[in-house]
């Protein structure tokens, strides 16, 4: 009775901490999800600007012109999945407009879709020599099967892996956002020459960011125990 009482009182302790632990890590998400979210809107507008008015560099344009239509599905879907892609990880609008999440979901996967099919073609003549081809079209073959994936999983009414794949899509998206955060930092901050820093950030840009995906779906599953 003693054993069993102590036990009791343990459980209550940690109902108790976990309870008052929750607002925090509720805000904590908040706050990094909105950084992400912001960090999108710049890089997701640029990609029009790149595509429609002509910004960046002159050689990615001449590279992307050998195919077109290849590199408009990969500018313009991957820069729209990245504007759209945060937001369906807003709870508010999970509850509060859950058919308006469903259409949006449906759309950034489309759009990725467009950008991983773009993304695989332009990866056959990326700069940066092998590696770099390499690095982005295993991204954009992982970018399209974590996508059919998530689209699987609610198909069958499995919320959770969906969650699960759509987390790891997004933070392969999101590789287009630690690129260019990257990029200045080894040729400004490190000293790379673009022809030296570029194959690294193909791997740098989204490797990073599905293991620290992956951390997070880890440390869930331990608080959800």
């Amino acid at each position: 009775m003693a054993a069993r009482a102590k036990q009791t009182g343990r459980d209550a302790t940690e109902a108790s901490d976990d309870a008052r632990a929750a607002p925090k890590r509720r805000w904590t998400g908040a706050l990094a999800l909105g950084a992400l979210i912001a960090l999108s809107i710049p890089i997701g507008l640029y990609a029009f600007g790149f595509q429609l008015a002509g910004f960046g560099d002159p050689e990615f344009h001449v590279r992307f012109s050998a195919t077109p239509l290849m590199a408009a599905f990969h500018v313009l879907g991957g820069g729209s999945a990245l504007l759209l892609g945060g937001l369906q990880f807003s709870a508010r609008l999970r509850t509060r407009a859950p058919q308006l999440h469903r259409w949006s979901g449906r759309v950034y996967l489309v759009l990725v879709l467009l950008g991983g099919l773009g993304g695989a073609a332009l990866a056959l003549h990326a700069a940066g020599g092998l590696s770099a081809r390499f690095g982005f079209m295993l991204l954009a073959i992982l970018w399209l099967t974590s996508g059919a994936l998530a689209y699987r999983a609610i198909r069958g009414g499995d919320v959770a892996e969906h969650r699960r794949w759509m987390t790891r899509n997004f933070a392969m998206t999101f590789g287009a956002v630690t690129l260019r955060l990257e990029l200045p930092i080894l040729i400004g901050g490190c000293g790379f020459s673009f022809d030296a820093a570029y194959p690294v950030v193909a791997w740098l840009a989204w490797v990073p960011n599905l293991v620290f995906a992956e951390w997070v779906l880890l440390r869930r599953r331990a608080l959800a125990a």
